[in-house]
């Protein structure tokens, strides 16, 4: 790394991580005084904590933003300073220029996914507890998700599930313990399949086990079908069948093919392991399609502009993404096509006007 290189490196980190800090200060001031105002009565620890597990989340989708930044207002301030006049004199193209940012950028795409990876699910769990026990004071409603089991509480009852739908219709591996007002075990049923239609469940095969004072055995009974009312409409259990962002992508592959030996529904699974990956490349692709934008405005209202069409491509890159998303978990289009449509959309837009910006 020359010189001119270290120079260009310094100046996109500065603006890489002014950017970063300041989008995240005000995504967090926003968000907080809505949570604040929303859940009133909490202290301002339990707030801290949850916003503390809340930053690896936020972060790593505001790598890509910051990335961005960094690119078109380093690119900017050369051009504003007639740097890149010289350099282009001396022979040096615009993608040789930005050649140590868009490295910059791609290591720190690596080192996002690596925390969306491993730091991300953990964080989220702890987040979404906190959320449940904390502030909306509705412990019941929290599941920990596992690549093997769901847990789940209600007032008077903890279940688990091997498997569950995307839709959160269909379960299979069902085992649910009843407890008294004192948490005496009362009663256990297991089912090998479950139909979920809102409050009223279809268990088929399974058991039913009853525990009582007055025996020192417990009975149990066997059934091929067999309804029951639950107090939690399925709705609640939806939220841990979407558990892409619960689990690292070992755990998702994991879980997606335990889903498909179970037969049931894989799409969202696929999705969101497929999106993890793809988004791994959003700062890089974003930086490139910013390039062409960075130059030919370093007179008044350039760095302003710039900083105008930075937002427009954030947002037209959202848009594209979140529209492949939602076709992919609809299946309209095949889950590898959903993730990586967008960058493959964006990435051939960039190669195009740098190509003709050549020229």
């Amino acid at each position: 790394m020359n010189r001119i290189d270290r120079y260009t490196s310094w100046l996109f980190f500065g603006y890489f991580l002014g950017g970063l800090l300041i989008f995240l200060t005000l995504f967090t001031a926003v968000d907080a005084m809505s949570t604040i105002s929303q859940y009133k009565g909490v202290n301002t620890a339990t707030i801290f904590s949850y916003y503390l597990y809340s930053f690896p989340d936020i972060i790593s989708k505001l790598l890509p933003v910051a990335c961005l930044l960094g690119t078109i207002l380093t690119l900017t301030n050369l051009n504003k300073n007639n740097e890149l006049v010289a350099l282009f004199s001396a022979g040096m193209s615009l993608f040789r220029i930005a050649t140590p940012v868009l490295l910059w950028v791609v290591l720190i795409s690596a080192a996002g996914y690596v925390m969306t990876d491993r730091l991300v699910p953990r964080a989220n769990t702890q987040k979404n507890y906190i959320f449940y026990y904390d502030l909306k004071k509705e412990p019941h409603r929290f599941s920990t998700v596992k690549t093997n089991k769901i847990w789940y509480r209600t007032k008077d009852s903890i279940f688990n599930i091997k498997t569950l739908s995307a839709k959160g219709d269909r379960a299979q591996g069902l085992t649910m313990y009843f407890f008294n007002d004192d948490w005496d075990l009362v009663q256990m049923i297991t089912a090998h399949d479950v139909a979920i239609e809102g409050s009223k469940w279809l268990l088929e095969k399974g058991t039913v086990t009853l525990f009582t004072k007055d025996s020192s055995f417990p009975l149990t009974t066997d059934f091929k079908d067999k309804n029951i009312v639950m107090a939690e409409d399925s709705k609640d259990l939806q939220s841990a069948g979407q558990t892409a962002e619960m689990m690292s992508q070992g755990e998702l592959k994991h879980f997606i093919q335990k889903n498909k030996d179970a037969g049931l529904d894989t799409i969202a699974y696929e999705v969101g392991y497929q999106s993890k990956m793809s988004f791994a490349f959003a700062g890089l692709v974003m930086s490139l399609l910013g390039l062409p934008f960075s130059v030919g405005r370093a007179r008044s209202g350039g760095t302003m502009l710039n900083l105008g069409i930075c937002l427009g491509l954030v947002f037209a890159y959202y848009v594209f993404y979140s529209s492949g998303i939602t076709l992919g978990q609809h299946g309209s289009v095949p889950p590898v096509v959903a993730a990586w449509a967008p960058n493959i959309l964006m990435g051939g837009m960039a190669l195009v006007l740098l190509k003709r910006l050549n020229h």
